[in-house]
């Protein structure tokens, strides 16, 4: 009896066959590209000796934070408060006498102008028991710049394998198999953090004059793409 032909597709031949060579390439590209948003944290304390005056103090100057900030409108992205807290201080010695209390609450700013964010640092800076820090700059996760270096890898990738068949003396008949770098790993990529520099700035009196703004420069960004790339050429004249 004959046993039917299986017809299960069967493994791909890892190096290509005489009559169908295959090239395995990669393809890089690294572009520097101005960053499309800077993020600064904002943090509001207060202090005194009594919980509920701390507590008013504290939300007093949230409150002009959030309401200064909310003043430059459309170049203002994003805004969200984070970690809020009232800590006692206790004195020092037996007991549990509290000495004062310590109140604090984090905002966070996503700014898309970047004029406006000197300016508007610097007249946080300038509030009672607020610290800046930042800015940070990055790139949206959607930007062009992403999609402009992964079709730079996968050119780049093609012509290196174009090069390859042709000092062999031949050319590129198909594209077998096109991946990310890592996209076939069981172990998940770590996600890019955004680089920038820091300026870190506090500010613990009103001044009776305002403060000239920040001269910041945006710092540019790196955007970084890599592909793996298979080909198959026709057979070469050795």
């Amino acid at each position: 009896m004959t046993t039917p032909p299986s017809e299960e597709p069967q493994p791909a031949v890892p190096y290509g066959t005489p009559d169908a060579p295959r090239i395995a390439v990669r393809g890089e590209a690294r572009l520097e590209v101005d960053p499309e948003i800077a993020r600064i944290g904002i943090t509001v304390a207060s202090r005194g000796k009594d919980r509920r005056a701390a507590l008013d103090d504290l939300t007093r100057r949230n409150t002009a934070a959030l309401d200064l900030i909310k003043t430059y409108g459309a170049a203002v992205e994003k805004l969200e408060t984070g970690s809020f807290s009232i800590t006692p201080q206790l004195k020092e010695g037996r007991g549990e006498r509290i000495h004062a209390y310590h109140g604090r609450v984090h905002i966070t700013a996503e700014l898309t102008d970047f004029t406006a964010l000197g300016e508007l640092t610097t007249r946080l800076a300038d509030q009672d028991l607020t610290r800046v820090d930042g800015p940070w700059w990055a790139l949206r996760p959607n930007s062009p710049a992403h999609r402009q270096a992964r079709q730079q890898a996968v050119r780049e990738a093609v012509q290196r394998a174009r090069e390859y068949a042709e000092a062999l003396g031949t050319s590129l008949a198909a594209l077998v198999e096109l991946a990310d770098i890592g996209a076939e790993s069981s172990t998940p990529a770590s996600p890019a953090r955004p680089s920038g520099g820091r300026m870190r700035s506090a500010a613990y009196a009103a001044e009776d004059t305002a403060a000239a703004p920040l001269d910041l420069e945006p710092q540019r960004q790196r955007v970084q793409a890599q592909v793996n790339a298979r080909f198959t050429m026709a057979p070469p004249q050795l």
